[in-house]
């Protein structure tokens, strides 16, 4: 194994890269919304949305909410970043520092997004997919753009019995969540 300092900084370089470089082509190449099977399974899909908020689209629904957020996320990465640095000064087993640093890379991945998506990117639509722009003219401004989420694995497609009380008969969709390779990364 290399030593903990060089496997930690290569997991998050490695997490950032795939992260990175999968929502820059989603971004560039489908129009918001649209989604196509993987491997032709309907139940694994790229789905393409942009969440401007936190997880499950929730945002602070105040004047300031995203840039609070995008604050706080900052935070909590540097803080994140010296307990994995305190985490392999006193040579913490590798699973802790794979924990720590997936965390890591997961949390800076969707800083990136809205710290600069915004940017360099024009808007996304239904209609057309987004374009490289000059740096400053995207959609957004610093801290103020969307994370591009594209993982979707609609595995149950049912309705609810009708004799269950208050919801039979309604839709029923698991798993509902789309998400991308930094969420995972925080999940695991």
């Amino acid at each position: 194994m290399p030593n903990r300092t060089i496997y930690s900084f290569l997991l998050i370089g490695f997490v950032l890269l795939i992260d990175q470089g999968l929502k820059i082509w989603v971004k560039l190449n489908l129009n918001l919304g649209e989604s196509f099977d993987v491997f032709g399974f309907d139940w694994f899909q790229i789905y393409f949305i942009e969440n401007k908020g936190m997880a499950f689209g929730m945002e602070l629904g105040i004047r300031y909410g995203k840039l609070i957020l995008s604050l706080f996320r900052i935070l909590a990465v540097i803080g994140i970043g010296l307990a994995l640095f305190r985490f392999v000064s006193k040579k913490a087993s590798y699973l802790v520092l794979t924990s720590i640093a997936l965390i890591f890379a997961g949390a800076l991945g969707n800083i990136i997004d809205s710290a600069f998506y915004g940017l360099f990117f024009s808007h996304s639509s239904g209609l057309q997919t987004a374009s490289i722009t000059s740096f400053g003219q995207g959609y957004a401004s610093f801290l103020q753009g969307n994370v591009v989420d594209m993982f979707y694995f609609p595995l149950i497609d049912t309705e609810f019995p009708t004799w269950v009380p208050y919801i039979g008969g309604t839709s029923f969709k698991f798993f509902q969540a789309i998400f991308n390779i930094a969420d995972a990364a925080i999940c695991i």
